[in-house]
């Protein structure tokens, strides 16, 4: 069985096989010393199979890690449970999701905090329903009706850790097409504009507009997502969207040259409270 996102996964499984080497062991000595086959060490080795908590504390244990903040890192990689109290809901829709974005959600339930740009459409988590029936209706051809519900279905269900004990912190950065490309029709549009006016005035959700009077900008390449996890800024992923799939990026070079394009980004948007202003004053003219 699968744990987690394959990118937690690959990470966890790199970092157990440096450890390993660095006790000087060979996957077989570490299978002996825990009671497994040298198989399932491979297989979390290499990315290909999850591994619970547990397994992870009999292995840093094999190999003599004692450094708590490391051994902390490790089990959070291994972690199963969302950060927001819902362990897996997703599962439930296995049949519909791929598995890409499987994993985008569950990197999304257990973050901290999500830093985004959208250039084209309102961030999911601050859709409306009709709004998001329109989106997915638009991108994903052929759709029947039965599988439109579900995918929206998803869609809502994620909005949930905007509302949970310990939210997910959003900063979203919108570039001023998303508030004028008509999605669904004029009244679909006019209550997406009057929820992102209430979403800006929640304490969790930094809004900012960025305005055609900024030009052009780094982001005209496309939107991205940065999401960053309790603890440690060592887990921070970059997430690109593409037409038939998402790109990962865990490399700290990467990470650390989107998280500079998202501070640019911030600088050349309007700040929150004009943004506000400014959303408030699109959704009355709609």
């Amino acid at each position: 069985m699968q744990h987690g996102p394959a990118v937690r996964r690959r990470k966890l499984g790199a970092e157990l096989r440096t450890l390993r080497a660095r006790a000087g062991l060979t996957s077989g000595d570490a299978a002996r010393l825990v009671g497994w086959h040298q198989s399932k060490v491979s297989r979390i080795e290499t990315g290909a199979s999850g591994v619970k908590p547990a397994d992870v504390r009999l292995l840093l244990d094999a190999y003599g890690v004692t450094d708590p903040q490391l051994r902390e890192l490790l089990l959070m990689l291994a972690g199963t449970g969302g950060a927001h109290g819902r362990d897996h809901w997703w599962h439930a829709y296995r049949g519909v999701l791929p598995p890409t974005y499987r994993d985008f959600i569950s990197l999304e339930s257990q973050a901290s905090a999500m830093r985004t740009l959208e250039t084209s459409v309102v961030p999911g988590l601050l859709q409306t329903p009709e709004y998001a029936r329109a989106v997915t209706r638009a991108a994903v051809e052929g759709l029947d009706e039965d599988r439109l519900d579900a995918l929206v279905e998803v869609r809502l269900a994620r909005q949930d850790v905007l509302r949970a004990q310990r939210p997910l912190v959003l900063s979203a950065v919108l570039d001023e097409a998303v508030l004028h490309r008509e999605v669904g029709g004029p009244e679909v549009m006019a209550r997406q504009l009057e929820r992102l006016v209430e979403a800006a005035r929640l304490p969790q959700v930094r809004l900012q507009v960025l305005p055609f009077a900024a030009g052009a900008h780094i982001g005209i390449t496309g939107p991205f997502v940065i999401f960053s996890f309790p603890r440690t800024s060592d887990l921070d992923v970059v997430v690109l969207d593409h037409l038939t799939s998402s790109l990962y990026l865990e490399r700290k070079e990467d990470v650390e040259a989107y998280t500079e394009a998202f501070n640019a980004l911030r600088v050349r948007a309007l700040s929150p409270e004009d943004s506000l202003d400014h959303l408030a004053g699109t959704a009355a003219g709609a």
